[in-house]
C-alpha cells in the first residue's frame, strides 16, 4: 500500500506522460517490491526544467530530464536486494519514458513503521496482526460490530 510521489522534468511533452510514468511506476513497485496495485497511490507532478537545477545549470540548460520519486513502504517489507533492483530498474525505465536522465536524478523508498502507516483509517500493523488473528479490521474509535460468521458458530 505504498504512496509513491513523482515529481519529474522533461522536454517530452505527450497528453499521456503523466499515465505512462504512474504505470511505469506501478509496474515496477508491483513487480519487484511486491506491492499490491489496487492499493497503490501515485501523485506525479511536473516540474518546469528552468526550475530544476543540479550540477549548478538547470535542467532546460543541460538538456536533460530527471525525477524525484519518493515511495512510503512499511518497514521490514523488503530487502536491501529488492530495493536496489527497484532504484536500477526505474532509472532505466523512467530514460526511456523521459529521455536521456541527468545523473543526479533520486529515488528514496521510505520505510515508515507500521503502527505510524496506513490507509482507509487503519495502520499496516493493525492489519497485519488482524490478518494473523484472523478478524474483521475497523478503524479505531469505531464501533465494534461482532463478524456473521462467528456469530453463526456461536449458536450451533
Amino acid at each position: 500500500m505504498p504512496l509513491i510521489t513523482v515529481s519529474y522534468t522533461s522536454s517530452r511533452q505527450s497528453p499521456s506522460l503523466r499515465a505512462e510514468i504512474a504505470n511505469a511506476v506501478s509496474e515496477l513497485t508491483a513487480k519487484i517490491l511486491h506491492k499490491d496495485p489496487k492499493v497503490t497511490a501515485i501523485i506525479v507532478k511536473s516540474v518546469e526544467a528552468s526550475d530544476w537545477f543540479a550540477g549548478g545549470k538547470s535542467l532546460a540548460e543541460q538538456k536533460l530530464a530527471s525525477y524525484w520519486i519518493d515511495i512510503h513502504v512499511t518497514e521490514g517489507t523488503n530487502t536491501k536486494d529488492e530495493k536496489a533492483a527497484y532504484l536500477a530498474a526505474m532509472f532505466k525505465r523512467m530514460a526511456e519514458i523521459l529521455g536521456p536522465l541527468h545523473p543526479e536524478t533520486y529515488l528514496h523508498v521510505d520505510e515508515v513503521k507500521g503502527d505510524a502507516y496506513g490507509f482507509g483509517g487503519l495502520t499496516q500493523e493493525r492489519r497485519y496482526i488482524a490478518g494473523k488473528l484472523d478478524v474483521s479490521l475497523q478503524a479505531a474509535g469505531e464501533p465494534s460490530h461482532p463478524r456473521p460468521d462467528r456469530q453463526l458458530a456461536a449458536r450451533n
